[in-house]
């Protein structure tokens, strides 16, 4: 049984080594190509200086080299920070300083589109297209180089399953990004539990929806490494378009999907979808964000053969919970139970007396337990006290559990149903977003005087996002310069889909912005609204 990531692919690679384990851009990879690519790799990150331990930066999009680098950096010994290709430049520089990321595999693409401060922090960066050379004679490294390196195996690393294996950023309250940290046991406690829960085998096709620094995209690339099975990168070219999306579904035979309900919502609206589209399906996988009831219930109605779960869980945790849809309820559920906890995984609900809920129809934040369960953050070692806090439920040895934020019901079949957040972090497309984040973007303008970021529901991708916005006096600032300013600084899904403009924001008793009163409003007159 594998302790590290690494070792589902070298086994599946022994067994099956001229199978497709990767397919995307219309090229593929087979099992025995990414075993020796990856060796490749990790022999020369090891000799520009990467040691156990390091971190290396993934910054490029989808492509049969993103599971190249993802491999061959583990077996480097490294953790991998894998990069959102569209965010800002100045996120990407605060990630790669924040987590000391030494090496960047990008493309030549990517790397003109980082300023000279950020290129000079790093000792190298090697470029993955294929025909690339030298950068303007920067010396960035050509992908060319992994053919002077041995391919028959990886280079000598001791490696256990406490060690990290990966670090995900996600939207942070402070306005900036925070490191999640996931050993090696972390995403195997997920991976093996999937692969048992979900019968994965070699003949097996899945998507990959979500994007690489999302958590969602474990699930399809390390259960296809560990099945033998094949997995089909969807790229953005595909994703923007239901319709294209339907036809790859079809066209590569899709037998296991995985994405946020808001990607099958709008399948199930604009991509013409039909049973006979999707014949090859046999499970759909969802998580993320609610699933608004009216779409599931249309989603198994087109798909009565196929098992549907809804899965829950943040970052921190990966899936800690899940619900398997139950066509005879379906009809008369107003909300979908986020489920029970996974095999080797204990969660509970903890009331605002510090008691675990035992009473059905009693709610309290989910905790949860277990191997899967993060170190926490990376340097941030304030945020990792406040959320990895020790098990006081058992006090004969030391243990830590994680405190979700999420508020929770037991239900009467012992199904726990997701009540809302404690905080302000949203869900909005599958992403998790702080809307303190969003402010501080829009206050970096400075011509805002106030703001605040609100989260609208919608049924269609959970909550658009909305922004109210006060202006230092005389300004004539328009929405969508706002919305240009704001994608300079914060990712694409967390710019506000709607700006309204005010003279001042509506204020609580205590002096407090009125965030309550400004979700329920409508529109207040006069004000001008943009909406992208």
């Amino acid at each position: 049984m594998a302790y590290i990531l690494q070792q589902l692919l070298s086994t599946s690679a022994s067994r099956y080594p001229e199978k497709i384990a990767v397919s995307a851009r219309g090229r593929s990879l087979s099992y025995r190509e990414l075993e020796e690519r990856s060796n490749q790799l990790a022999h020369l990150l090891r000799e520009r200086g990467v040691a156990k331990g390091d971190r290396v930066g993934l910054f490029f999009p989808k492509c049969v080299e993103s599971l190249v680098c993802m491999l061959g950096a583990l077996k480097a010994g490294a953790a991998y920070v894998p990069l959102d290709p569209q965010a800002p430049a100045d996120r990407i520089a605060y990630i790669l300083g924040d987590c000391g990321v030494r090496v960047l595999l990008t493309n030549a693409e990517k790397r003109k589109a980082l300023d000279a401060r950020t290129l000079h922090s790093l000792d190298t960066c090697i470029l993955i297209d294929r025909s690339s050379g030298e950068v303007n004679g920067s010396g960035a490294l050509p992908w060319s180089m992994l053919e002077e390196h041995p391919a028959e195996h990886a280079p000598k690393v001791t490696l256990t399953t406490t060690d990290l294996a990966y670090i995900l950023y996600t939207s942070g309250s402070t306005g900036r990004p925070k490191g999640v940290m996931i050993s090696h046991q972390n995403a195997l406690t997920f991976v093996e539990w999937c692969s048992a829960k979900f019968q994965m085998r070699p003949e097996d096709q899945l998507s990959n929806h979500a994007p690489l620094h999302f958590d969602l995209s474990v699930f399809d690339v390390y259960n296809s490494l560990e099945a033998g099975a094949t997995v089909h990168l969807i790229t953005e070219d595909i994703a923007l378009f239901p319709t294209t999306l339907a036809n790859f579904i079809e066209t590569r035979g899709i037998t296991v999907w995985y994405s946020v309900p808001s990607a099958l919502t709008l399948l199930l609206l604009h991509g013409n979808l039909r049973p006979e589209k999707v014949r090859q399906l046999r499970i759909v996988l969802f998580a993320g964000e609610v699933f608004p009831m009216k779409y599931l219930r249309d989603l198994a109605e087109l798909l009565p053969e196929v098992d549907l779960y809804n899965l829950y869980g943040p970052t921190e945790t990966n899936v800690c919970t899940y619900y398997q849809v139950d066509r005879r309820l379906l009809p008369s559920q107003e909300k979908l139970p986020i489920g029970v906890a996974c095999e080797n995984t204990e969660v509970f609900a903890v009331n605002d007396q510090g008691e675990i809920v035992t009473q059905v129809g009693e709610s309290g934040e989910l905790y949860v337990r277990g191997p899967g369960v993060t170190y926490g953050y990376w340097g941030d070692v304030e945020k990792t006290r406040k959320m990895v806090i020790p098990n006081h439920f058992q006090a004969h040895f030391e243990e830590k559990m994680y405190r979700t934020g999420d508020l929770v019901q037991l239900g009467e079949d012992g199904n726990y149903l997701f009540l809302g957040r404690r905080d302000s972090m949203i869900k909005s497309r599958g992403y998790r977003i702080e809307l303190g984040e969003i402010e501080n973007a829009l206050l970096s303008h400075p011509e805002v005087r106030e703001a605040a970021a609100l989260a609208i529901p919608d049924d269609i991708v959970s909550n658009r996002l909305k922004a109210v916005v006060a202006l230092q006096a005389g300004s004539s600032l328009q929405a969508v310069e706002l919305q240009q300013h704001c994608s300079t600084r914060i990712p694409k899904y967390m710019i506000p889909d709607l700006i309204e403009f005010c003279v001042s924001l509506p204020k609580t008793s205590t002096g407090k912005i009125d965030r309550v009163g400004l979700v329920q409003s409508s529109s207040n007159a006069g004000v001008v609204t943009a909406q992208i």
